[in-house]
């Protein structure tokens, strides 16, 4: 998988590249991960990629020369087609089947806005697909991406130690997942449950099944509202 990243401040992302899980995809050439700085296709001579809105008002906005220069220089560099996402607070919400649908996708560009907003006429050229994780603003996309880029990226083959880990996360099965304990069996009077250490695999698996229900119940009633296979994603933002 291949995601590039169009952004003004590329230097938000060194954590994401360099301590995460997106650092075991990459290390398990799962993905292709490359961060690009826009002000590197500017036209302007002192690297502005941001100027004043027309008809004034407060803020400042992306400019659309930038975004287009990166975006035709990387399709003239691949013979593929990629799916365009931007990070948006007025876009679809965030949820674990649209992470998962991503997650197949062989090339995603993803645009970090930034600033008051970017220049409309961005959309207007290109069809991109705008991505929020959830109802708050930012100061602009960059954290959005490496969330999106962070749960994508823990779905790919050879990613996780154990990729049933993922299987059992919350959402995956429109529940939330159960609690989880390690060692040692008590600390400070607190026990671990005694299904867990039955060893009895079928009483374990019951006793997770059963804190599943109760715990979406306690946290998410909405989720067991949903009917079975019906979209979440107006629902999620974990």
């Amino acid at each position: 998988m291949i995601i590039d990243i169009l952004t003004g401040f590329p230097e938000m992302f060194a954590g994401l590249v360099n301590s995460s899980i997106a650092r075991n995809a990459l290390l398990a050439d799962s993905l292709r991960l490359w961060v690009h700085d826009l002000r590197h296709y500017t036209t302007d001579r002192h690297g502005k990629i941001d100027d004043s809105p027309y008809g004034g008002g407060a803020g400042m906005v992306l400019m659309a020369q930038p975004i287009f220069a990166c975006l035709d220089a990387l399709r003239a560099q691949r013979d593929m087609t990629p799916r365009l996402l931007c990070m948006s607070a007025q876009g679809e919400r965030l949820g674990q089947s649209r992470v998962r649908e991503l997650a197949g996708v062989e090339w995603l560009i993803i645009l970090c806005g930034h600033y008051k907003e970017i220049d409309a006429r961005v959309f207007a050229r290109d069809v991109w697909e705008e991505i929020s994780i959830g109802d708050f603003v930012l100061s602009g996309g960059e954290l959005p991406a490496a969330v999106l880029v962070d749960g994508v990226s823990r779905l790919l083959p050879g990613v996780l130690g154990n990729q049933d880990s993922a299987a059992s996360d919350s959402f995956e099965n429109g529940l939330l997942d159960a609690p989880y304990y390690t060692k040692p069996e008590e600390i400070e009077g607190l026990r671990v449950p005694p299904d867990l250490l039955s060893g009895h695999h079928a009483r374990i698996e019951a006793w997770r099944a059963a804190q599943r229900q109760q715990r979406t119940r306690a946290r998410r009633p909405d989720l067991l509202e949903q009917p079975p296979g019906s979209p979440d994603e107006s629902r999620e933002n974990h």
